[in-house]
């Protein structure tokens, strides 16, 4: 199942949403114009063996990390999940209370991933962790909305399904991910979706946001 539209807006323009895109799409840029693109990696990249949490100085790769991508197609992956239900979490939360949710599920989400890597020298990048801590309030707060998604079971079709079938199935297949590899083996970072989501669920169901009903435009309506 592949997510391709949400059934609702928000009813905000999301600068926040827009802003973190562009920011990514900025360092994603920079790192494949660098001269040294392994040395700009090393530099921001978060790397098991060089964080020491007595060191506030070392620290700086746990939100640098979050704006970085293995490749384009990392890039595109992570902001089309993030265009699609950051705006719906967004104008839940407020702008503000938005960037600080945003960096901070980046945050937690980096740190599981520590927590199931084995090896020192690995080098955990990417937004994934803060776009599924994105998802998990959206699971919580929105389970109303519907999804348009793209399924291939012998054929290809679209169909709409509710936001927690898409959100949930999405969930547990990085979850048996992570059970399977609990090293990070593969190279993705399974833990830090999972870390992340989780946050994203805690923080709903915290969050005194304001009522869907009152505030949310269902786009089918235009």
């Amino acid at each position: 199942m592949f997510p391709i539209k949400d059934s609702r807006s928000s009813g905000i323009i999301p600068f926040i949403t827009y802003a973190i895109i562009a920011i990514n799409l900025l360092v994603l840029i920079l790192e494949y114009t660098t001269i040294d693109i392994d040395g700009f990696v090393n530099k921001w990249a978060l790397i098991p063996d060089a964080i020491n949490f007595n060191d506030i100085t070392t620290l700086t790769p746990l939100v640098t990390s979050l704006f970085l991508h293995a490749n384009v197609i990392h890039f595109l992956s992570n902001m089309w999940f993030l265009q699609i239900f950051g705006d719906n979490v967004e104008g839940d939360l407020g702008w503000f209370k938005y960037a600080l949710f945003y960096l901070a599920g980046g945050v937690i989400a980096t740190m599981a991933q520590l927590v199931f890597t084995s090896d020192g020298d690995t080098v955990i990048l990417g937004a994934s962790g803060a776009v599924a801590a994105v998802l998990g309030y959206y699971f919580i707060r929105f389970p109303h909305h519907t999804v348009k998604t793209l399924v291939t079971v012998f054929f290809i079709f679209f169909i709409d399904l509710p936001s927690t079938i898409v959100l949930g199935a999405w969930f547990i297949i990085q979850l048996l991910s992570g059970i399977s590899t609990a090293s990070g083996s593969e190279g993705i970072a399974w833990w830090a979706h999972i870390g992340g989501f989780i946050f994203g669920v805690l923080i709903a169901k915290l969050s005194s946001g304001k009522t869907e009903r009152n505030n949310f435009i269902d786009s089918r309506d235009y």
